[in-house]
């Protein structure tokens, strides 16, 4: 269950490394991944939320038992 999310988290930062925020402003990715659009797509932003809820429902033990969600 560890690994579950893994597939989100390389799918945002792939999303966040293509995006104006790196490659035109050059900021820390740490920075771009807190930003809203129009500095980060809107896709960006939707992968950041599902990925979010994806880690929340590691720690959940309601859906440790029954897993998570496939997203």
């Amino acid at each position: 269950m560890a690994k579950s999310c893994k597939g989100l988290a390389m799918e945002l930062a792939k999303c966040l490394a293509d995006s104006p925020c790196i490659k035109e402003e050059k900021r820390s990715f740490k920075e771009c991944a807190k930003e809203r659009p129009p500095s980060v797509p809107s896709v960006c932003v939707g992968l950041r939320e599902t990925y979010f809820q994806c880690k929340r429902g590691q720690v959940d033990m309601t859906k440790r038992i029954r897993g998570n969600k496939g997203y």
